[in-house]
Order: C-alpha cells, then structure tokens, then sequence
C-alpha cells in the first residue's frame, strides 16, 4: 500500500545515518591522530629527556669520581696508568656531559627548565676552573705521597667538590626531576585521549550500527524485502571499523604501558643508582684525601645503603647486589688501612685492577649496572616501535571504510525511493 510519508521518513533515517558516519569519522579521524602524536612525544621528547637528564647527572657524578682518582694519586710514576686512565674518563664524560646539555637545550619546554640548563652550564664552567686550579697547584708544589695533597691543591678541591655537590647535582636533578614530570603528563595526556577514543568510538559506532539494523528492518517490514545486501555490508565494515580502532588503541596503550612499568622506570631507577654508586665510589677517594674525614665515611654509608635498596629491587638475578656488596667491603678495607696509618697501602687498594681491589670490583659492579641498565632501555625502543606499528595508517583507515559506509546507503536505499518516482 502507497504510504506518502513513506520517502520522507527514508530520507531522514539516510540523513541520519550519514550524520552519525560522519561524526564517527570526525571523532576516530581526529583521535587516532592525537594519540599517535601524543605516542610520539612520549618516544621522541618525553622520554629522550629523562633519559638524557639521568645520563647528565649520571656523567656529573663520574666526573667528580674521575678527579678524586686523579689528585688522589698524583705524580706517582707507578700509578701512572691510573692517572691516565682517570684523565681519559674525566675528558670522556666532559665530553658526554656538554653533549647532554646541549641535547636538553633542544628538549626542554619552558623557561623554567631552560634556566636549569643555562644555571647547569654556567655552575659547570665554575666547576673546571676549580678542577684546573687543583691540578695546578698539585703539579707546581713539592711531590706529595699518594693520598696527600698540598694545602692549596685541597683547598682547590674542596672548593669543586663543593661545586659539584651544591649547585651542579641539585640542579642536575631538578632537571631530571622536570623530565621525569613532562614524561608523567605526556602518559596522562595520552590515557585521557586513549579513553575518550575508545568511548567516542563504542558511542558513535555502536548507534550507527543500532541505526543500520533498525534501517534494514525498517525496510523488510516496509517493502517486504528481508535482506539489503548494501546495508548489510554497510553493517559489516562499520562492525570492523568500530572493534579495529578500540582493538588498536587498547592494544598500543597497554603496550606503552608496560613499556614504562617493565623498562623505562627501571631504566631510570638504574641510570639514578648508577650515578649514586660513582658518588659513592669517589667518597672512598675524599675519605682519604681528607686525611679521614668521617663526613665521607657516613656519606658513603648512606649512599650504599641506599643502593643496596635499589638493586635489590630491581635487580632479578642478584648479581648487581651481589657486586656492589664486594665494593662495599673494599671500602671498609681501604677506611681500614687509613685508620691504621697504611694510606699508601689504602690508595694501592683504591687504584688497583686486580679482583679483590676497589677499582676492579667496582668496574665489575658497573659493567652489570650498565648491562641491566642497556637492556631496560632496548626494551623500552623495543616496545614502543611496536606501538608506534601498531598505529601506522590507522588515522587514514576511518576516511575510505566510512565513506563506503555512506556509499552503500545511499546505494541502499535508492531502489526504495525510485519506487516512488
């Protein structure tokens, strides 16, 4: 029967079909593209800035470790491979730590930060002048045994260490602590989209295909036809698209997620305890060329302790612990030997490369640290390459998938009204 209203009503459910598709592609469109650029910020910003903050103040710590070796042993011709050894990482990490600088010049947003950087670089000139007024004064006075220093070269030293420990560190780690931040926000940033993608795309892409079969219903009650093959595969790819962009952006965040939970936390944590433990490490060297000082004995108790906390946390096999256990008892033998007036065999142990002496266990230490600490981090590009992957072309998807969606209703139901015509 020849219903007049019949056309009307065909062409307000089409209406609203292609209002709906096209806020479906509006919203996916626009979100999937958001997280894709907030994953890349997370990879090529973010991240890279907490990374090069902990390597800055990692690479401060050895350079003030590298200038207790050097003054520590002075002119001795047969410690000379130590104090070439000592130069050579103390240029190394100079090297590493205008590299860092320069890097966060370009990472870093606001003034703030970029304040940090410039205190960083003016407090770090202070720093090796102090370090050229020791080595100076050390090689212009009369020789000294290892372990002792001339008035003027520790007052010299002193004087950089503090540098160092008051202005270069605390500033380090503000910034490190202003990455670590830009890095919380960015993750904030992209679960909120990542939540709001997935609940716009379930809303919009739910009603559009409520709005199909209840089209395609519409029409086999109406027109006596049970199947319209355009709407059916109408229904089809709007059902693909909707569980692909939730699948996809679900995916892609529980990966980054892990990312940051398994690697780049504990990448961190390790590049801080690394840090530490070359603070640590150079205490043994300010203890005695303080002429025993215990100020540095209880630094070097706190600092272990602290680090002894930290590799049992994060290391799974216990060999970190392990080896930073067997350092630990290197220093209680050379603060040994200093107290019983043995300060040449003190140093000996200090600056020795055989296993059972500080520098050797040390470097044993390190190199775990630092294995423990590469692999977090390859984990971490591992993951989030994969997540970047996941994301490629799924921006574009929503654009061709939807505009068949419009095509094949408007080829759906134009056999209905030319029945009209």
């Amino acid at each position: 029967m020849f219903r007049p209203e019949t056309p009307v009503r065909l062409r307000l459910w089409t209406a609203l079909v292609i209002c709906v598709a096209l806020a479906l592609l509006a919203a996916s469109g626009l979100l999937l593209s958001q997280v894709r650029e907030q994953v890349r910020v997370i990879g090529g910003e973010a991240a890279p800035q907490a990374a090069t903050a902990a390597d800055l103040y990692f690479a401060l710590s050895d350079l003030d470790a590298q200038v207790a070796r050097m003054v520590l042993v002075g002119d001795a011709a047969e410690l000379s491979g130590s104090q070439l050894d000592a130069l050579g990482t103390y240029q190394q990490r100079s090297r590493q730590i205008d590299e860092d600088l320069q890097r966060s010049l370009t990472t870093v947003t606001g003034q703030a930060d970029r304040a940090i950087v410039l205190e960083l670089m003016h407090e770090l000139a202070v720093y090796r002048r102090w370090v050229w007024q020791t080595l100076t004064a050390q090689s212009q006075a009369p020789p000294q045994p290892p372990g002792r220093l001339p008035p003027d070269a520790l007052g010299y030293y002193t004087q950089a260490t503090n540098v160092l420990h008051l202005r270069l560190l605390p500033a380090a780690e503000r910034l490190r602590d202003a990455g670590e931040s830009r890095l919380d926000r960015a993750y904030a940033a992209k679960g909120t989209t990542e939540a709001w993608a997935v609940g716009s795309v379930l809303v919009l892409g739910g009603g559009l295909l409520v709005l199909l079969v209840a089209l395609q219903v519409w029409l086999a009650r109406r027109f006596r036809r049970w199947l319209n093959p355009a709407l059916a595969l109408a229904t089809v790819l709007v059902l693909g698209l909707t569980a692909g962009v939730c699948l996809v952006v679900v995916a892609q965040g529980q990966r980054l997620s892990a990312a940051r939970n398994d690697h780049l936390t504990p990448y961190l944590a390790l590049s801080q305890a690394r840090a530490l433990s070359y603070d640590a490490a150079a205490d043994t060297s300010r203890y005695l060329l303080s002429g025993n000082l215990a100020l540095y004995q209880q630094d070097f108790a706190g600092k272990s302790a602290r680090l002894t906390a930290v590799a049992g946390d994060l290391d799974d096999g216990g060999q970190v612990l392990d080896r930073w256990l067997g350092y630990q008892r290197d220093h209680q033998r050379v603060v040994a030997l200093a107290g019983s007036g043995r300060t040449r065999a003190a140093v000996d142990v200090v600056t020795g490369i055989r296993r059972g002496d500080a520098a050797f266990d040390f470097s044993y230490f390190d190199a775990a640290v630092g294995a423990a600490a590469t692999a977090r981090k390859a984990g971490f590009d591992t993951a989030l390459r994969d997540g970047e992957r996941l994301l490629t072309g799924w921006p574009l998807i929503p654009f061709p998938v939807l505009a068949a969606v419009v095509l094949l209703v408007l080829l759906g139901v134009r056999a209905r009204l030319a029945e009209y015509r």
